[in-house]
């Protein structure tokens, strides 16, 4: 950093009053001749002048006066001009107003002052970009080794001798000389953070403010790679999920697909119903990495709606005991959270171990309260009964024989009319609650279930018609 001191010590003068102000930063020369120069200055230079204006004492003191109060870094007063030699009331204003001022001999042009600031400040500049131009590149090869935001800002917090945090919303007040730097998201979005750095010994100077500025682009970039990285892991969780769920992975393959998810030979599965699964699968996920449990997490789809789901390693509580603890952490921003779990099984029955689970948390919505926690095959009532029959061949059948005269007699919609069947059995025959779930009318729903009757030839007014049509509509999702 350019100083007074270190200018005048360089150009071979010597300060003639304001020595206590010697190290006072110089950010440029400028040369005025007005009376009232600061117009003209914002602050930080060194101010040269012959003072052909200041022909009395009481100019020479307003003078010094006011260039200190606008922040002039120090006077440099040419003599052998208007003046032999530097004013006595000049120097007594420049030492009661702390202002370094030095004498500048008639041999010494001001061209010559001025390109030893130059000379100085530039190199210092290259310097600082030099250095700059390394912290960033050491930055950037943290983002594509995969570092972490934890390196970055680690090797921020060193580059500028101090500390550095990422922050998501800005900080309403700063200590000492910090520095919030606004981090650059999608074009168009607010700022994905702020990035806040401090130095140790007090002010921020220019290469920690340019480390500041480069980094922040350093850390959206990082931030946007993580969220690339997760949006595409939840991608593959949901693939997997579904390929779990549909019975095309063998054995042998879903191991292998599994094991990167930290799960081995056995696993449970947990369901979770919910209003926004969306938003849950990342509170979800939070939850289960803070507790050390090994998860697959992603959503699933079901005929009663999307449901978040989780494959988890096998403990001695069949993962009731995970699900419990989960619905604990969850329940506070998911009020209306329900959640059922499986027992453990090999990993190749995964698909029985989800239908298990989604089938508990069925019947126990259908109790009208007083249901546990977390439901379990303990809970299942008749699905039991279906999830006994290993065979998908026969379930296959079985709902086939019910249902697809309806599928097959009214074409595309016979897919409504599954749905408003399923809905009415659901609802106990309540004309009006099941219509409300629907979004229909209680006469088209009337009509619709008219025109199953037609179809299956069955009553739905009657108990054992209804319920054998019930399980027909569950034997078809699990051989889906």
């Amino acid at each position: 950093m350019l100083t007074v001191s270190s200018l005048v010590s360089d150009c071979g003068l010597q300060l003639a009053a304001g020595s206590s102000a010697a190290e006072r930063e110089v950010r440029w020369v400028a040369i005025s001749e007005h009376e009232d120069p600061t117009p003209w200055l914002s602050g930080g230079e060194v101010l040269l002048t012959t003072g052909y204006n200041l022909d009395n004492a009481r100019k020479q003191r307003s003078y010094v006066a006011r260039i200190a109060k606008h922040g002039v870094s120090a006077v440099g007063f040419g003599v052998g001009f208007d003046h032999p030699k530097l004013p006595p009331a000049l120097v007594d204003a420049a030492e009661e107003h702390g202002m370094p001022i030095f004498e500048v001999p008639y041999e010494m042009p001001f061209i010559a002052i001025t390109e030893q600031a130059a000379g100085r400040l530039i190199n210092e500049q290259y310097d600082v970009l030099t250095r700059g131009s390394k912290v960033h590149e050491q930055l950037e090869r943290l983002v594509i080794d995969g570092g972490g935001l934890e390196k970055i800002t680690d090797a921020i917090a060193g580059a500028v001798g101090g500390s550095a945090e990422v922050l998501a919303t800005e900080p309403e007040t700063l200590t000492g000389g910090a520095l919030a730097v606004p981090v650059p998201g999608r074009r168009g979005a607010p700022p994905a953070g702020w990035l806040v750095v401090s130095a140790e010994r007090g002010e921020l100077g220019d290469f920690e403010r340019l480390i500041a500025r480069q980094a922040s682009i350093v850390v959206g970039l990082e931030l946007m790679r993580e969220r690339v990285v997760h949006e595409t892991e939840r991608r593959l969780a949901g693939d997997l999920l579904a390929d779990a769920l549909s019975g095309r992975l063998d054995s042998e393959e879903l191991v292998g697909r599994l094991r990167p998810f930290g799960i081995a030979q056995e696993a449970s599965v947990l369901v979770f119903s919910l209003s926004d699964p969306l938003v849950a699968e990342a509170d979800l996920e939070e939850h289960l990495g803070r507790a050390g449990v090994p998860a697959l997490v992603a959503i699933a789809s079901a005929a009663a709606g999307t449901l978040l789901c989780a494959v988890v390693e096998a403990g001695a509580d069949d993962g009731v005991g995970v699900a419990r603890e989960a619905r604990k952490a969850l329940r506070g921003a998911h009020p209306d959270l329900r959640v059922a779990a499986s027992r453990s099984v090999p990993v190749s029955s995964l698909r029985r171990a989800f239908h298990e689970a989604r089938c508990a948390l069925e019947a126990t919505s259908l109790q009208n309260g007083g249901g546990p926690d977390v439901a379990s095959h303990r809970d299942l009532g008749a699905f039991t009964l279906l999830l006994a029959l290993q065979d998908d061949e026969a379930l296959r059948l079985y709902s086939e024989g019910l249902l697809e005269p309806i599928s097959r007699g009214e074409g595309e919609y016979g897919g409504e009319l599954l749905r408003s069947l399923e809905a009415f059995i659901e609802n106990n025959g309540n004309w009006e609650r099941a219509a409300r779930q629907l979004y229909c009318h209680r006469h088209t729903l009337r009509y619709r279930i008219r025109k199953i009757e037609e179809l299956t030839g069955r009553d739905l007014s009657r108990a054992t018609d209804r319920i054998e049509l019930w399980l027909a509509l569950r034997a078809r999702e699990l051989v889906r």
